[in-house]
């Protein structure tokens, strides 16, 4: 298990090394969108319409199922009390859930200095979470740093 472990924290690690520098000297991958790299269990059902929600916005997506979240979470800053059912990364920050599309395009276009941004839980409401015979859940957007600050992003 501990091997596991490891070897999905270097994949982890080299995902995150190598795509940032990857699309930003690829004008053909640039001019299509930031790579959004998501981690997710397997036969979760709610990560895939939210990847799709990117994608239809124009981002790559790269899906990868695991078995467990907790090295995904761990090499991408994650605080135990903002986790989801997924994790990902785009242009060096980490995007914990059900986040919009519309707060990832912005904080992109903004860059602040963030680890990144989480919908904590599975808001029924939130993309991907849409439950047509029940009322949205209120949710925010919470931005997240290295110190442990937090903020309402959207």
């Amino acid at each position: 298990m501990q091997k596991m472990a490891r070897r999905h924290l270097i994949g982890i690690g080299a995902t995150l090394a190598v795509a940032p520098p990857l699309l930003a000297t690829s004008p053909a991958i640039a001019a299509i969108g930031p790579l959004v790299a998501v981690w997710k269990n397997h036969g979760c059902a709610c990560c895939t319409p939210w990847a799709r929600l990117l994608d239809e916005a124009g981002f790559v997506v790269a899906i990868h199922e695991v078995d467990d979240l907790g090295p995904a979470r761990l090499a991408a800053g994650v605080p135990d009390d903002l986790v989801s059912c997924h994790t990902a990364q785009v242009a060096g920050y980490t995007v914990e859930g059900h986040v919009p599309v519309e707060a990832v395009q912005r904080l992109l276009g903004l860059r602040p200095t963030l680890v990144g941004l989480a919908v904590p839980g599975m808001p029924v409401g939130a993309p991907g979470m849409a439950v047509p015979s029940m009322a949205s859940d209120r949710f925010d957007v919470i931005a997240f740093t290295v110190d442990g600050r937090r903020s309402v992003f959207a």
